[in-house]
């Protein structure tokens, strides 16, 4: 359920997605107290200086993210008056994250349960995840029991001794997010926050039901294919393989031996993930590696291409199978599976992932964004989309707001709290 913003009516926000294939901005304007959002402004840039969700090249990194950025700006310049954007939340790529499920119990000593006894166990959870190479980058309650009983919603102002929180923590590795952040900062921006990628997808394409009752998300980017569960209206596991769309297209270069830029093109104008009975009847051109001149036509079958494409995704719905199997979420992750992302658009691939994963699956895209361009309104832009709604909706997931509003009081009331907690 969204909860009311702690972001201004008025307020220009905006989200920064750095991926292997593209780098995307998105600026909006907060519209209302519930977290409505206008699109004011957009830019994307095919991505460069960063593999697999890593900077490979920070100069690379940096001038593909100030184009991005620009572009955004540019488009909305009569909303920024002038001012050139500071702020982004920036997504975290899960390649580099881990989830971490911890159980904590705070003392209520028979009085009614706060939002500051919540704020209190998630603080005290992060302080027992602290380490020197990690940073913590999601604090998720998925759980609560009140006095030992099981399947409290929100224990908020009912009474009781002792209150159990059920966390799901998300931390990344501390060099991966130096690495991007030199990149983002030399552009003169700073990073008010981080979202898991595939974390972001779900919260732009997914359906409250969804959300509640339990499903999958698999975001499907150019190097990475990432994939959250959630259940219970919170993101409860999240995971990546190192294998996305630009894997797809560099099997056609090397089995159709033609250049990675037409291999792309094929891809996308003739590409499947399942074979067909016409396949190979039909006919493509494909210009070979080298030739200066296209003068003599090369047709191959489309079977030849769609046989390249169909096992490399093969694989990678294989993975995410092992994946979910291995992280025991089976039952609570539900059948109902959400593709997104960019690679997901190939004809066929819905299809494929049902087979593999045996699970009800659609196709996901932004649900409910004013001002966003047909253009950008697609699966390809739903982690973008998605950083936005975090931004708005989930502030009391992030680590540095649940430290910053654990309210101390007197050095009394301190006392006391430090009493209860170690006592």
């Amino acid at each position: 359920m969204a909860a009311q913003s702690h972001i201004p009516v008025g307020s220009i926000i905006a989200a920064l997605d750095v991926g292997s294939s593209k780098i995307a901005c998105f600026i909006a304007r907060v519209m209302s107290e519930d977290g409505q959002i206008d699109i004011v402004g957009i830019g994307h840039q095919a991505s460069r200086g960063i593999k697999a969700g890593t900077v490979i090249d920070l100069d690379a990194a940096e001038i593909a993210i100030r184009q991005a950025v620009h572009a955004a700006e540019h488009m909305a310049a009569e909303s920024l008056h002038g001012y050139p954007l500071r702020e982004v939340i920036v997504n975290m790529p899960a390649l580099h994250a881990q989830s971490h499920a911890v159980a904590v119990s705070v003392q209520i000593l028979g009085q009614q349960v706060t939002e500051n006894d919540i704020r209190r166990a998630l603080a005290k959870a992060q302080d027992h995840l602290m380490t020197e190479d990690a940073e913590l980058i999601h604090t998720i309650p998925i759980a609560y029991r009140l006095d030992g009983k099981e399947g409290v919603d929100d224990p908020r102002g009912m009474v009781g001794h002792g209150l159990d929180v059920n966390i799901h923590m998300v931390t990344g590795e501390l060099a991966a997010l130096k690495n991007m952040a030199s990149a983002i900062e030399r552009s003169h921006l700073d990073i008010v926050s981080l979202c898991l990628s595939p974390y972001a997808a779900g919260l732009s394409v997914l359906v409250d039901d969804e959300m509640d009752l339990g499903c999958t998300v698999i975001d499907m980017g150019g190097g990475l294919t990432s994939f959250a569960v959630f259940s219970g209206g919170a993101l409860i596991f999240a995971d990546a393989i190192p294998i996305g769309g630009q894997h797809v297209t560099n099997d056609i270069a090397r089995g159709l031996t033609t250049s990675v830029a037409d291999a792309e093109r094929i891809k996308t104008l003739y590409g499947s993930a399942m074979a067909t009975s016409s396949d190979e009847r039909e006919l493509i051109d494909v210009p070979l590696l080298g030739e200066e001149t296209h003068a003599t036509p090369n047709h191959v079958p489309r079977s030849l291409l769609v046989g390249i494409i169909q096992p490399r995704l093969e694989e990678i719905f294989e993975h995410v199978r092992a994946r979910l199997q291995d992280s025991g979420l089976g039952t609570v992750a539900g059948r109902r599976l959400i593709l997104t992302g960019g690679a997901s658009q190939l004809p066929g691939t819905r299809d494929l992932a049902q087979r593999i994963l045996d699970k009800q699956v659609r196709l996901g895209r932004p649900l409910s964004l004013t001002g966003l361009a047909d253009s950008v309104s697609g699966p390809a832009f739903a982690t973008t989309a998605g950083l936005l709604r975090y931004l708005i909706q989930r502030p009391h997931e992030m680590p540095a707001e649940i430290m910053a509003h654990v309210a101390h009081g007197s050095m009394w009331d301190r006392l006391k709290l430090w009493l209860r907690e170690n006592w």
